[in-house]
This record gives C-alpha cells, structure tokens and sequence, in this order.
C-alpha cells in the first residue's frame, strides 16, 4: 500500500514537472504557427493582457481577473524594438487619455506664494537711560500700548542727574556764562531733554526725578522695567515702532527665485481685508537660501498708515516679473519627472506613443516652458500617462532612450 502510494506521487511529480518544462518551451520558443505574422491587413494577436498588471498574458479575449475592464490585445506589429508603443484605441477612449499640443506664446514671470507681516525693522526706537536710577512713576504699562510723541513714559529717580541739576542752580546764581553751559551741557549728556533743562532755569528749582519721554509716536513693543525697578545704562527701558510702514516677508521657491530682483512689483492680500489688494514693490531679496525649505526671503513694503495691517497676520503675495516672448509651453501636467531625465509621450497618431526626452525652464499656472525637444504643434499626452508608462517599461522604450540598449 505505501509503495503504491509512493509510486502515485512519484508520478504526480514527474507530470507536472513536464507540463512546466513544456509550457515554459512554449513561451520561450512558441511553434512556427504562433510566430508574429500579418494577415492582410489585420494585425495578428499575440495575447491579451491587462493594462494594469502587463506581465501577465492570457490566450482569449475577456474581462480581467485583476480589474473590472476588458483585456487588451497585443498586437504582432507592436515590437519590442520599436522606439513608440502603441495603446488600443479603445483602451485610451475608455480611459478618457487627453492630448493636447505644444505651442508658442509669451510667458508671463509671476510668483505666487505665502508671506508674514512684520514690524519694520528702520521703525524701531529704543529709549536708553544715560543714568543709573530708579523707576519711581511708570506711565505705561503694557506692551502694545499706543504712546505720542513727547509723552512722558516714565519718571525716573538718578543720583548723578540729581547732581548735575543742583550744579546748574549754583552756576546760575553764579551768573557765569561759561559755568552756566557747562552744567547745560553735562546735563544734556546725561539724557536730559532741553525742556526739562529750559523749566529748571526758569523755576530755579530741581525736580528730582527725570522725565523720560517718547521720541516718537507708535506703539510699545518692549517693556523693559516696571515701576521700581532699577535702571541701567546698557538695557533699553522702551522699545517703539510706529507702524506707518510694514515689511511683508514671502517665502519664494529656490527655482522662482533667480528672477525677481528689487523694484519688482507686487500685490498682497490677507484674510482680514478681503478683497483688499496692497500694492507695493520688492524693496529687497535676502541672500541666505533656508536650507529646509529650500525657499528665499523677499521683504516687500508696504505704507500702512490706515493701520490695515498688522504684524503678525499672514498673507497671499504675488511677485509679477516681465513676459519673455516666444517661448515654447506645454501643460505640466504633460511632464514626467523620473529622477534621471524629463520626459513627455508624444502622441504620433493611431494609437501610437513615443517617450521623448526634453529640457524644461520656468513652470507657471500650469504652464511649462521647454528649451529642448520638442516643436510646435507636436501632441503630447496630458492624462493617462501611467499606462503608456506601463506598456513602454513593457517594451523597454526607456532603456533604449537611455542609449543603454541598440
């Protein structure tokens, strides 16, 4: 029983040894009335396969075990040698695969891209003491505070400038000239503004504290003391900017950035003014590049004195450039990128396709400057490409391109 046993699956081995051996001869060396042939002018079929998995072939037409579609043939007249591929016609008007033709025209440089307002860096004051003190009467108190001109920010108590007061009072009682500017002049180098100088003469008294006041109007951007705390002479008490003009900061792409150069113009637009469009012009381009983001900053200024804009808030920016004429476009959606080269398929007509290497420039609203390989009015392929693709790494298309195979 166990040797008939043994002999059954020695058998069962040794068939389907042979029916693999014999199928893969036929595949490998198909007979003489299988060969690629032409009848008439019907193209003979070689196999049927799915456009989706193309290594596998089928001897009769159907529908395909791996997706809901029919089969494709394969026709004999569809060589591995050929440089183009060829598609079933109904294949590509089942697909919806779109073409559409190489033209000439002017391409227009714009840049679309983000940005973030900020605070104009030539804004910015900073008030000093030139006196060690104390801060003994704070009249701000909050960063963000709007403050005039003139306004007194804080009084502050300094030995020194307490000294050179008491000096003035002796050198106008002396009523000479030269003592009398010299404790002008030392109370001037200590920061003393000439109006409190000018109410010290006039009332020959001296106020013991000083007045600390704004030399602009703006905002406060930095508090540095509060009320009490000691002054130094090496840290700034205020901060302000007024705002009047604000530094738009855009993130433009390394690629897009070659040509946009100072004196560009350019349009802002940020969500909390719908509608609203800024225009400015490019004051300047940073020469850093982010190595993260592969991006340059470009600072675009803008008036803002209706105080529309804040910083902080952030914004669209468009960067325009002049056209450059006669420029040959194709759609970018027609380009494939395979890392080693820049491609596109070129429809040649009944079903027929070819990869074509090119050269491309500046990309734009769908629209992709090519400096080599193609001409005008050629069809190129816009939608569908995975299957051409498919069907020419099938073929080996691309390895010939390359040069790697005659």
């Amino acid at each position: 029983m166990k040797m008939r046993s043994a002999l059954s699956l020695g058998l069962s081995l040794t068939v389907g040894v042979a029916i693999g051996i014999a199928t893969y001869l036929w595949y490998s060396h198909p007979p003489e009335a299988a060969a690629p042939s032409m009848a008439g002018d019907t193209p003979v079929v070689l196999y049927w396969y799915d456009p989706m998995r193309p290594d596998q072939h089928f001897d009769a037409p159907g529908r395909s075990p791996f997706m809901d579609m029919d089969l494709v043939p394969k026709h004999a007249t569809d060589q591995p040698g050929a440089v183009s591929v060829r598609i079933d016609p109904r294949m590509v008007q089942n697909l919806g695969m779109r073409t559409a033709p190489v033209t000439r025209g002017t391409f227009y440089q714009r840049v679309d891209t983000t940005a973030r307002i900020e605070v104009d860096e030539r804004s910015r004051t900073q008030v000093f003491m030139r006196a060690s003190g104390w801060v003994e009467v704070l009249n701000v108190r909050a960063e963000g505070e709007r403050v005039a001109r003139g306004q007194v920010l804080a009084e502050v108590y300094s030995p020194s400038i307490a000294t050179a007061k008491g000096e003035l009072l002796i050198a106008l009682e002396s009523d000479q000239g030269a003592l009398i500017a010299a404790a002008r002049a030392q109370l001037k180098s200590l920061g003393v503004g000439a109006q409190e100088i000018a109410a010290v003469e006039t009332s020959r008294q001296a106020s013991r504290r000083t007045r600390v006041t704004a030399p602009v109007s703006g905002y406060v951007m930095t508090l540095g003391v509060r009320e009490g705390s000691a002054v130094g002479t090496d840290a700034p008490m205020f901060e302000l900017s007024d705002h009047q003009h604000v530094w738009v900061i855009a993130e433009v792409p390394e690629r897009e950035s070659a040509w946009i150069t100072s004196g560009r113009s350019a349009q802002v637009r940020v969500s909390a003014r719908p509608g609203t469009v800024f225009e400015g012009e490019v004051d300047y381009v940073y020469p850093d590049l982010d190595a993260a983001t592969r991006t340059r900053r470009v600072r675009v200024v803008l008036d803002n004195a209706d105080g529309d804009l804040h910083p902080g808030m952030y914004a669209e920016v468009t960067v325009y450039g002049g056209g450059r004429r006669d420029q040959l476009l194709v759609p970018t959606e027609a380009v494939i990128r395979t890392g080693a080269r820049t491609m596109v398929m070129v429809a040649e007509g009944d079903g027929r396709f070819a990869p074509v290497a090119i050269k491309i420039g500046d990309e734009r609203a769908g629209e992709t400057v090519v400096r080599e390989g193609l001409q005008e009015g050629v069809e190129v392929v816009t939608s569908g490409q995975f299957l051409i693709d498919s069907e020419a790494s099938l073929q080996g298309a691309y390895r010939r391109l390359s040069g790697s195979q005659p």
